[in-house]
């Protein structure tokens, strides 16, 4: 029998969930205890279940050590783990679709938010000519790198809109205060973003949002559907590699989303830097309460979804458009539905 990459990712995915439901398997040494995870924007909300796993410790708790590298977009974070200077990377699902198409097997194992939580907003000065997507033509857009999700919502804005993906130049302004402050000094038009930059740019007055898919609705009204958003995501020979470090990553990360599914705005405040308030923490508060319909419940994103992210990313992208993705390949749930059960 010849065993294939796919045979063999089932079989590990398999042999992972009997062995770690066996009396002290929890306990099982970890293949890599030393892990490296790439980011785009730590501070960013979108990456929040990140920062709970650092700061409550549940990594540790998995007996893994976990350096954490942040790029300031997640297109450099996904050049990180194809370069190989990171283990792991939490970052758009859609990367794991373009990925898959380039004949490059990257696979999410849990997904982190179920919304994209990108709001695309305009300078309030120039808000009584920019109405929708329409507008941008010629307009600096701001994300957080070129490629990343928050540029890419921009793009397939526009193209909805009768645009080209080209039709305005696309420019990377980095996470938190970075891209705050290149909104204020007016170097950028409009600004494809998160929170809290997003709230914080609201609640100065600078922008008037014209797209916001931090919640179910106005996810829907933009791509037709929900949309799986932050997961984490890895090259499939490291899980086949090292599937206890996986199924330990992927618990630490559970563990995050049901600590958020019961914590409140000021727990969240309290636990995360500082620095992550952008200086306003009853504004931080109110981004958090924004954001925590955003996370996912059950760490699996479901096909329907799947399926409208792949549905999205052709019309924006023309190779994709010509391609056929079996996209069951691009998540292993078996991680996620191991942790959630708790055995």
């Amino acid at each position: 029998m010849i065993l294939t990459r796919r045979t063999a990712l089932a079989a590990l995915a398999c042999s992972a969930a009997i062995g770690l439901s066996a009396p002290g398997a929890l306990a099982q040494a970890p293949e890599k205890a030393d892990v490296t995870l790439g980011v785009g924007g730590k501070p960013l909300l979108y990456y929040l279940p990140l920062t709970v796993a650092e700061r409550k410790g549940f990594f540790k708790e998995e007996g893994l050590n976990v350096t954490i590298n942040d790029f300031g977009g997640g297109a450099k974070s996904l050049q990180a783990l194809v370069g190989g200077s990171v283990d792991v990377v939490t970052g758009a699902y859609e990367h794991t679709i373009r990925m898959q198409a380039k004949g490059q097997d990257i696979r999410a194992v849990v997904e982190l938010g179920r919304f994209p939580g990108i709001v695309l907003a305009v300078r309030k000065d120039l808000a009584d000519k920019v109405k929708s997507a329409a507008d941008f033509k010629g307009l600096k857009i701001g994300v957080t790198a070129p490629g990343s999700s928050t540029a890419l919502t921009a793009q397939y804005a526009m193209i909805k809109a009768g645009l080209k993906a080209t039709d305005a130049p696309i420019i990377g302004v980095g996470g938190g205060a970075s891209a705050v402050a290149q909104m204020k000094n007016k170097q950028v038009d409009v600004i494809s973003h998160l929170d809290p930059v997003i709230s914080k740019l609201e609640a100065d007055g600078d922008i008037t949002a014209l797209i916001d898919t931090r919640t179910e609705a106005g996810t829907k009204a933009l791509f037709g559907g929900a949309n799986p958003a932050a997961v984490l995501y890895l090259k499939a020979e490291f899980a086949e590699k090292n599937p206890v470090t996986t199924q330990k990553l992927v618990n630490a990360f559970m563990k995050s989303l049901k600590w958020l599914a019961k914590a409140k705005p000021e727990d969240v405040a309290d636990l995360v830097p500082a620095e992550y308030h952008l200086g306003d923490k009853p504004l931080y508060l109110r981004s958090v309460q924004n954001s925590l319909e955003s996370y996912s419940r059950t760490g699996i994103s479901t096909p329907e979804a799947m399926k409208s992210m792949y549905e999205s990313l052709k019309v924006l992208d023309p190779e994709i458009a010509k391609t056929d993705i079996d996209l069951s390949k691009t998540f292993i749930e078996t991680f996620a539905k191991k942790a959630g059960s708790g055995s």
